[in-house]
């Protein structure tokens, strides 16, 4: 009978589902706190450089994680063709995370280095122009804008707030770093930065 009044009242089953959700959450989610590997950095992660998080923000403000990941599964026909595996260590500085989930360009997690600075801009310009069957838009007003230097020292800031070990000098030259700097040599930083860290990985 306890089933059977469970089941008719639609505010107790709602309560008892919430419950159970709940703590099934916190036994998954809590433990991760705890361990190293997810919240130490990986071999080689350091903080980014005022350019590359300009970089990461102009990715995200342009809706680049709607079609590319960056999170490589631990399935051979994902490291056979993007390379090592992600680890939690390596997005413990990211303030939101950009893992995607969609895949209509391929995974940019190990893009770093893979060409070269001009390649990435004239990729970004115009796609078609290095890849011709692709469908990807182009971002041609990067190369004009300008980023706003004053803003960069007030983010880095910021994330120091929620644990990201950026030290006074590094707040303090943010704004020389990127000034005159175009969004398009921002986002080219950023995206050359990709997954560099994970080729010296086993």
């Amino acid at each position: 009978m306890k089933h059977e009044k469970v089941e008719k009242s639609v505010t107790l089953l709602g309560v008892l589902i919430a419950v159970v959700i709940s703590i099934g959450g916190l036994v998954e989610i809590v433990p991760l706190y705890f361990q190293s590997e997810t919240t130490q950095p990986a071999p080689g992660i350091e903080p980014y450089s005022a350019l590359r998080l300009e970089g990461r923000d102009i990715y995200i403000r342009e809706g680049c994680t709607v079609c590319h990941s960056q999170m490589i599964r631990t399935l051979r026909a994902e490291t056979e063709r993007y390379g090592h595996y992600t680890l939690a260590g390596e997005t413990v500085y990211d303030h939101p995370f950009v893992f995607g989930s969609k895949r209509t360009g391929p995974d940019l997690a190990r893009v770093g280095g893979r060409y070269s600075d001009e390649w990435q801009r004239v990729h970004l310009i115009n796609p078609r122009d290095v890849v011709p069957e692709s469908n990807m838009p182009g971002f041609p007003w990067l190369s004009t804008a300008e980023i706003d230097a004053s803003v960069t020292p007030r983010k880095l800031a910021a994330l120091r707030k929620v644990g990201v070990p950026y030290t006074d000098e590094q707040i303090a030259a943010a704004a020389d770093e990127v000034a005159g700097k175009t969004e398009m040599e921002a986002l080219i930083a950023y995206l050359q930065g990709l997954g560099i860290e994970a080729k010296n990985w086993k």
